[in-house]
């Protein structure tokens, strides 16, 4: 066992080679290519998990293919107008009791973090997504209401303690030297991450455990769009220099006002000069 911000966990074995798997897997190929994102919760029942992410109760299904069925159908039933999903949620013995894994294929939304914050307020929530095409793999810890842990790239990690991991991460097979790109190089990140989450819940994620569970289906609607109050701007050039410039959005908006002005101001040709 180790212990972490008061807390324990299972140390158990599990490597990234433990989930060789899903390199050769129909269902973790269908999740890849069309983005999934994939949570499990501690101590939280299916149907409280599902009305905390605004859902709409939709029965249940049997197996990850029966879902999978479930969200095309409802996605043609909107001709893919909006950002809508279903989801699937299941509970599943873990460490320190029972979690609610919930499977969702949504082009890589992912559970959003103020749903994170409030299911993970009495424990813990561990959460791992991608967005299909050329993908964005994000990974995120959160315990007691607070993000502890995130990342994309296994070395460039935040939250409020990002290195707790780290130790962990070696043992399970994330390879964390960095090469030019700032990214970690060889190793299977994907598999590495599922290694990970079974660390830190004590669920072993396999094939036959989506294929033979009963879904808690729930209709997820859209996102509503925030507003946004700024734009932040950070570049790093190829010799390491950085620009960083945090823009308001009053000041977009007077800079773009400025620009219309000179556009439609009138063009003014000069005449001839005056003979001397």
């Amino acid at each position: 066992m180790s212990v972490v911000a008061g807390r324990l966990w299972c140390m158990t074995s599990v490597t990234a080679h433990d989930y060789a798997w899903i390199r050769s897997s129909p269902v973790f190929r269908h999740a890849m290519e069309s983005g999934y994102g994939l949570t499990l919760v501690r101590g939280v029942v299916p149907g409280d998990v599902l009305r905390a992410m605004g859902a709409e109760p939709q029965g249940t299904c049997t197996g990850v293919d029966a879902l999978i069925e479930q969200h095309v159908d409802q996605r043609g039933a909107t001709d893919y107008r909006d950002d809508s999903f279903i989801a699937g949620a299941f509970t599943v013995p873990g460490t320190d009791g029972d979690w609610t894994l919930v499977l969702q294929f949504d082009g890589g939304v992912g559970m959003q973090s103020r749903f994170l914050e409030v299911l993970s307020a009495g424990g813990r929530a561990v959460t791992h997504s991608t967005n299909g095409g050329a993908p964005i793999d994000l990974f995120h810890w959160y315990e007691a209401g607070e993000l502890r842990t995130t990342f994309e790239g296994p070395t460039a990690r935040y939250g409020s303690t990002p290195d707790a991991l780290v130790p962990m991460m070696r043992e399970v097979g994330f390879d964390l030297t960095e090469d030019e790109d700032g990214t970690g190089a060889g190793s299977d990140t994907k598999a590495a991450v599922l290694a990970l989450t079974e660390r830190l819940t004590g669920v072993r994620l396999t094939e036959e455990l989506l294929k033979g569970a009963e879904y808690h289906l729930g209709h997820t609607p859209e996102e509503p769009v925030e507003e946004w109050t700024r734009v932040v701007i950070d570049l790093t050039d190829a010799h390491g220099e950085r620009f960083y410039k945090e823009v308001t959005r009053e000041e977009v908006e007077a800079a773009s006002a400025r620009a219309r002005e000179e556009a439609e101001a009138p063009i003014v040709v000069p005449g001839p000069s005056p003979a001397p």
